[in-house]
């Protein structure tokens, strides 16, 4: 299977659990930001997974944007969103598909200059 096409897997898998999890509580609690906070640190095991996800978000921000120097993808804005949408479960996926595409696209030989 090739790269591409694990990242897009794992886009839909990084959307969906999160989720699955995430809109019962909305559904119970309405979009409570304070309860949130409290809920994502009320103990030290779960603040420690809430401080891990917020310096993966950081982390994978600052790829997105080394990468986009690097390569030039197009639409980088959307892992970026991906991030406060979802989270780094559904934003890294996204950004490896992107980027995973630009390298095949620049590895295409008709993109290349004519030789004169």
């Amino acid at each position: 299977m090739k790269p591409k096409t694990i990242y897009l897997v794992l886009c839909f898998v990084g959307a969906l659990l999160p989720y699955w999890q995430f809109v019962p509580w909305v559904f119970a609690h309405g979009m409570n930001l304070p309860l949130f906070v409290r809920e994502l640190f009320v103990n030290r095991v779960s603040a420690f997974f809430g401080m891990d996800v917020l310096v993966s978000a950081v982390v994978l921000v600052a790829f997105i944007r080394i990468e986009n120097t690097r390569l030039s993808i197009h639409r980088r804005w959307l892992p970026v969103l991906a991030v406060l949408l979802v989270g780094v479960s559904l934003a890294l996926p996204l950004f490896l598909y992107m980027r995973e595409a630009r390298l095949e696209q620049l590895k295409r030989p008709e993109d290349s200059p004519m030789p004169v």
